[in-house]
């Protein structure tokens, strides 16, 4: 409140607020839209650039992580970085959104199905897989969401993708029927089309309930903050939520290039990969987002 306070008087009297730039961990709640997390955070800290990388279906909880200024440009250096959900599966009973928040569709007896059974299915659905995005999702057909398509009750055919499910596991179930279960997945998959594919692939149906975002790459929702807890105290630096991409320390003549934003020698900065790499100077601020090429050079991919 006392930061919300300050901004309020700062726009009142006419001068711009001061720009802030890096990226926040936000433990979202249920019933929070992604857009909501943003449009909250922009009144909290008095800023207008704001967004989100991996967006989180309204029902999900967990891992958010929010650009803030202009390391919203960042944030797709971010996109690529392994997820892990952790959720329930409903045995025996299909719905037309895939969770808890759908109209049922189909039910079966699925009690004789046993831990074993689960973790074999699972075992199967482990790689790489096509996989089908469900009408209630986000993805636009034709220039429209699919989502509001399903809502008027269509249903359209839906080109598969080719997503990474790196582990399924099952755990123990916690009442009949109810099995836990932890993904680590690409980015793109959908947690509950691979949940009610594994009902159909036991012979029958499910759906997903309490699903909740726990790892992004390297951050943890045990770092995150909920919403309303969020000030510029919680911004981490570019520097530090570039963490998971390459880091490469350059200083002098190589510093002052790359604030230049000119091509760099791919010897001289060390680098063997094609990239990308975070340029930090010797304080460890960041100078730009670097990326390779076909030749010896690597060239400024982003500057923030």
């Amino acid at each position: 409140m006392v930061i919300e306070r300050a901004v309020a008087t700062q726009l009142a009297s006419g001068s711009p607020p001061r720009e802030l730039v890096g990226m926040v961990a936000v433990d979202k709640e249920q019933g929070w839209t992604s857009h909501d997390v943003v449009a909250r955070i922009r009144r909290l800290l008095g800023q207008r650039r704001i967004g989100h990388a991996g967006t989180l279906d309204p029902d999900a909880t967990g891992l958010l992580l929010v650009g803030i200024g202009r390391f919203t440009r960042a944030l797709r250096f971010l996109e690529g970085l392994t997820k892990v959900y952790q959720c329930e599966v409903v045995l025996g009973i299909a719905t037309d959104t895939l969770d808890a928040s759908g109209k049922v569709t189909g039910t079966w007896d699925m009690t004789s199905i046993s831990l074993d059974d689960m973790r074999e299915a699972a075992q199967k659905m482990t790689g790489e897989i096509e996989q089908i995005p469900p009408m209630f999702s986000a993805v636009k057909v034709g220039g429209e969401r699919l989502y509001a398509k399903a809502r008027r009750g269509e249903s359209i055919e839906r080109k598969s993708r080719r997503v990474t499910v790196h582990s399924f596991e099952v755990l123990e179930p916690s009442e009949p029927g109810i099995f836990p279960v932890s993904v680590a997945c690409s980015t793109g998959t959908y947690v509950r089309s691979l949940v009610a594919d594994l009902g159909a692939v036991l012979g029958g149906g499910a759906h997903l309930r309490n699903l909740r975002r726990t790892r992004i790459g390297s951050f943890s929702v045990d770092e995150a903050r909920e919403v309303d807890s969020i000030s510029e105290g919680s911004i981490l630096t570019p520097a530090q939520a570039l963490r998971d991409i390459e880091q490469v320390h350059v200083d002098g003549e190589l510093a002052s290039l790359a604030r230049q934003r000119m091509p760099l020698d791919r010897v001289s900065t060390g680098v063997q990969t094609a990239g990308p790499y975070a340029l930090l100077d010797d304080g460890g601020r960041l100078i730009a987002i670097y990326e390779g090429t076909s030749t010896d050079k690597i060239v400024v991919g982003l500057a923030i």
